[in-house]
């Protein structure tokens, strides 16, 4: 088992078991020993929902107002006006035939792939080495659409997607440790917000059991799950 570093440690023993506001744990979170580079916030949410059954998969895309602070690649699969359209936009790497044949012989230098309709008969044929990557285009997060230069935009904004894992697990990077405590918690909002949008028609009982926060070199921090009913509630007024 690998050696507790001294930060983690110290960072450890600040922790109690008391579910906190999103402000209060953000400021804790705050509060830790930095590490040397920009660490990611990613907040996990424990969903009540079973994602075996088709009714209860959660998945979609959310606009953080203040970015996620990372700088994303986006491949975009289109031709004509809208290759021009996606070049505008900002994206990086722009193609047809010939992207898909990079791509099949395993160069998948980017994070984020967007497709105009007309090409999934091609990308359809990259589900093997695209899906399990996380990178296939999907009507349901907004990443096959003919408004590719929209799409590539938001992403460049800081647009994420999420998507629940098994045992109803789904996180997200909602920031850097460099952001402010007022653009982190607009970001918490926003996050929770979009998955209580997302909220499937099969999820019985408690939707959110469990949220935590954490930057990348630190430990778990506890929030009040309740904290997402008044949160999704605020960002709506």
């Amino acid at each position: 088992m690998a050696k507790e570093g001294k930060r983690m440690k110290k960072a450890r023993e600040a922790m109690d078991d008391a579910l906190l506001s999103m402000e209060e744990a953000i400021a804790r979170l705050k509060a830790h020993p930095k590490a040397k580079f920009d660490e990611t916030v990613e907040m996990a949410v424990n969903l009540g929902v079973d994602p075996k059954h088709a009714d209860q998969m959660v998945r979609g895309v959310c606009d953080l107002p203040h970015g996620s602070g990372r700088k994303v690649r986006v491949a975009v699969f289109a031709r004509g006006d809208k290759a021009e359209e996606a070049k505008k936009a900002g994206a990086d790497i722009i193609g047809a035939e010939e992207l898909a044949e990079k791509i099949s012989k395993g160069a998948v230098d980017f994070d984020r792939c967007v497709a105009s309709p007309d090409m999934m008969p091609l990308v359809g044929r990259l589900g093997k080495i695209l899906g399990p990557r996380g990178l296939m285009p999907n009507p349901k997060t907004g990443t096959v659409t003919a408004d590719v230069g929209q799409t590539v935009r938001r992403i460049k904004q800081g647009a994420v997607e999420f998507r629940v894992e098994k045992a109803g697990l789904v996180h997200a990077g909602i920031g850097k440790a460099s952001f402010g405590e007022k653009e982190l918690l607009a970001n918490a909002k926003a996050f929770l917000q979009a998955l209580m949008k997302a909220k499937p028609s099969g999820a019985k009982g408690n939707y959110v059991k469990r949220i935590a926060l954490s930057a990348t070199m630190g430990p778990g921090i506890k929030v009040d799950p309740r904290a997402a009913t008044v949160l999704t509630r605020e960002a709506r007024v």
